[in-house]
């Protein structure tokens, strides 16, 4: 009997997704020495998905739709262009030209693999991409790039048919795996809500509203009256981008608190919610009954949809209305076929030590060291995460100090697997993250240290360390305060 009730061991992988999650699964996965096939199918040209660049020609508002409040159910398209030396394609990314860090890469850090001595605090985009290809160096054979995935398709004895076409040739390849991991993100298929008005102005006004997805720089905004959705990170930090080049005051509408919200800076006025698109003088009113007449830009930064266009023949489906995944236990294995799991789809989370927590459960689940609960089980973690957090938006959600908690779970999860003398660390396996107290000191802070960076404005990124900018653990730690 299978680990997983198939009747057949699990021998062949695939992970769907080359960028951070996959790459940490794919690791695990070769660290567990079970597998006689791991093979990792990335549509892009180069391993580190969302940190690639994308393209800002040729069709850049071409996949937005107005509103656009459900998620997508065909693949994402790229941008080819043809050019003497044949062929070249991009995605239309979220990454825009002066993108850093949210996170101290003292944290952000694969748990093996230290960003480089001397790095930016909160590293330049560039700089996170050298990284993950640095970290790709060794599983580079198990990647077939350029290669999208179209169809992944339950079918006899728990296997999978994994359908891919090759970007360039359009050529299409039939495989089944026993496991699939999906690694493919949740940055992609952009959130627009549907509020009064919006078709009919996003007609009459084309290309004045648009989604952070699209961002690139703040000289496309010179001179323009500007209002920004969102007050999350991405649109905190595109609203400090926008005001520099744009009218003043730029305009942030918000629906609640954050702490990096600009409350104090005289050149933003925060609004309320948008509650009508009024096409007469090109107008947008609020909940708290402001009208901003002449408005040249709308940018939603109000986040993306769960989108898996590739996983349209599962029953249950594992989407409905985009805002959460169904049907998943712990946010990584789903519950009718186990031997399909997912990584990273937490939000408000640090991305690669969760994505390192969740291939080393899955890897061990797939090789048959750890077990997974009954189904009811399953189901009732999921009813129970429910109950505590909602069915929308919410259920993916942890923050600190919940995510902290989370990696040491899954920690401890993971090393409670059976031990297999061929292993490393004396049978144990390759080991994931524990957050200890400095690691959860830091996460708690990243919202002040975050601040404190920006004050730096453009020599920010030659802040290297959490001392230069007042924040250093051991001496907190001597003072035996509690808090800050």
């Amino acid at each position: 009997m299978g680990p997983l009730g198939s009747g057949t061991a699990i021998k062949r992988v695939a992970v769907i997704g080359a960028g951070p999650g996959g790459l940490a699964a794919a690791k695990y996965l070769v660290a567990e020495k079970a597998f006689s096939k791991i093979q990792v199918f990335e549509q892009r040209e180069s391993v580190g998905g969302v940190w690639n660049p994308g393209t800002d020609e040729n069709g850049m508002y071409r996949d937005l739709m107005v509103p656009k409040t459900r998620p997508s159910q065909v693949p994402t398209q790229p941008v080819v262009k043809h050019g003497p030396e044949g062929p070249t394609v991009k995605y239309i990314s979220p990454v825009y030209d002066d993108l850093d860090t949210n996170i101290p890469h003292t944290i952000m850090n694969y748990s093996d693999f230290p960003f480089p001595k001397g790095s930016s605090l909160f590293p330049h985009h560039t700089a996170v991409r050298e990284y993950l290809e640095r970290y790709a160096d060794d599983i580079r054979p198990l990647i077939t790039l350029g290669t999208q995935v179209i169809d992944v398709e339950p079918v006899d004895s728990g296997k999978w048919a994994v359908k891919t076409r090759d970007i360039k040739t359009q050529e299409e390849k039939n495989s089944t795996f026993d496991g699939v991991v999906v690694a493919n993100g949740h940055y992609d298929d952009p959130y627009i809500p549907d509020i009064a008005g919006i078709r009919e102005w996003n007609s009459a006004y084309p290309k004045a509203i648009t989604h952070s997805k699209f961002y690139r720089r703040p000289e496309e905004y010179k001179s323009k009256k500007v209002v920004v959705v969102g007050n999350n990170a991405s649109g905190v930090d595109i609203s400090a981008q926008i005001s520099t080049t744009s009218e003043l005051p730029l305009y942030i509408s918000v629906k609640a608190d954050w702490p990096l919200t600009p409350t104090s800076d005289p050149t933003t006025t925060i609004l309320p919610e948008i509650s009508e698109f009024i096409i007469q003088d090109r107008a947008v009113r609020f909940t708290n009954g402001h009208l901003l007449k002449n408005v040249d830009k709308v940018v939603f930064c109000t986040g993306y949809l769960y989108s898996f266009p590739f996983l349209k023949h599962l029953k249950p489906p594992i989407v409905t209305t985009g805002e959460r995944t169904e049907g998943l236990y712990r946010q990584i294995f789903w519950r009718p076929n186990p031997t399909l799991s997912f990584i990273a789809l937490p939000q408000r989370i640090v991305p690669f030590p969760i994505s390192e927590s969740q291939g080393a459960v899955i890897a061990r689940v797939l090789s048959g060291r750890l077990s997974l609960p009954s189904s009811s089980e399953m189901l009732s973690w999921e009813k129970s995460r429910i109950a505590q957090h909602g069915a929308g938006k919410s259920f993916h959600i942890l923050g600190f100090p919940a995510d902290a908690q989370y990696i040491n779970d899954l920690h401890a999860w993971s090393l409670s697997a059976t031990r297999d003398p061929k292993l490393e660390n004396d049978g144990v396996g390759k080991i994931p993250p524990y957050w200890g107290a400095k690691e959860q000191w830091i996460r708690e802070r990243i919202p002040g240290i975050k601040s404190a960076s920006r004050a730096w404005g453009k020599n920010r990124l030659q802040i290297t360390t959490l001392e230069q900018l007042g924040f250093d653990f051991e001496s907190w730690k001597m003072e035996g305060r509690s808090a800050d």
